[in-house]
């Protein structure tokens, strides 16, 4: 793995994980998203047990992964991982009954500007961010969000750690405000280097307004820009698009008040992201 470009927007990367196989490739685009920002990436578990350390064995070794991705020499030690990649590891293990007040305090005490989380295809969150837990997340997070299929497309390999970026999909409306999403997905940009990167900025109107969004289009040298304007449910027309164009990201901005899923029940980004066969990234306004 070559570490391309530093993504400007991202300080600090939050990976909250239950060691499941589902946790194994939101690892990746965490590690890889925090080598490319050299910076702090926090792994957090919480389990019911006073004593979990031994579950972590079931997760990544982040070392490991650095040398089999040709980024660190075989048996190095922790110290490497900063003074040669510059990035520095905290895995916090905690007891508790219920993670979201466990990752909710961890995140006041150490702000985060990206959360990378795993999701299982169609069944949603992993398990213990499921109903709920989810929604009282996403109603207090208000952090920005990188959701990662389990067994779907994504941006990063686990096995070498290549990252490609070729397609995202933003879509857009009057509200929430779209300048924010569309910002974002220039910035991603960044993240693959010297790849071109489409991005396809995608309104349903089912009015027939002839008023489309208005967004500034950030400068991006490596970006190709273009719209397009759909009809019918707007979830369908999302996935439906985002398949046609086998897109390795769909970029949504959140409403503000809401947090990372809008309201989850019944909103559009939460059935976007059950049903998306690629990253999902949530940006609040």
């Amino acid at each position: 793995m070559a570490i391309p470009t530093k993504i400007p927007f991202v300080k600090k990367v939050f990976h909250p994980s239950d060691f499941t196989p589902a946790s194994d490739n939101a690892f990746a685009h965490a590690l890889a998203i925090a080598l490319v920002r050299q910076t702090e990436l926090t792994i957090l578990n919480v389990s019911d047990r006073a004593d979990s350390s031994s579950d972590w064995h079931k997760s990544p070794s982040v070392r490991a992964t650095l040398e089999r991705w040709g980024l660190l020499e075989e048996g190095s030690s922790r110290g490497e991982v900063f003074n040669k990649l510059k990035m520095r590891v905290r895995k916090i293990g905690l007891q508790g009954d219920d993670p979201v007040d466990a990752l909710l305090s961890q995140l006041e005490n150490n702000p985060a500007d990206l959360i990378v989380l795993a999701t299982e295809g169609r069944d949603g969150l992993p398990r213990w961010f499921k109903s709920s837990v989810s929604e009282r997340l996403a109603r207090r997070a208000r952090t920005m969000t990188l959701f990662v299929p389990a067994g779907g497309r994504g941006i990063v390999s686990l096995e070498d750690g290549q990252a490609s970026l070729r397609r995202v999909l933003v879509p857009i409306d009057h509200e929430p405000g779209p300048q924010g999403a569309v910002d974002v997905a220039s910035r991603v940009a960044d993240f693959v280097g010297d790849e071109r990167v489409d991005i396809t900025l995608l309104h349903i109107d089912n009015d027939n307004s002839a008023e489309y969004p208005r967004v500034m289009r950030p400068d991006c040298p490596r970006c190709d820009w273009s719209e397009r304007t759909g009809q019918g449910d707007p979830v369908d027309e999302i996935i439906r698009v985002a398949g046609e164009l086998e897109a390795d990201l769909i970029v949504m901005s959140t409403a503000g008040h809401q947090g990372v899923l809008d309201a989850l029940r019944g909103s559009v980004t939460e059935q976007v992201l059950r049903r998306a066969a690629c990253p999902l990234l949530a940006v609040p306004v």
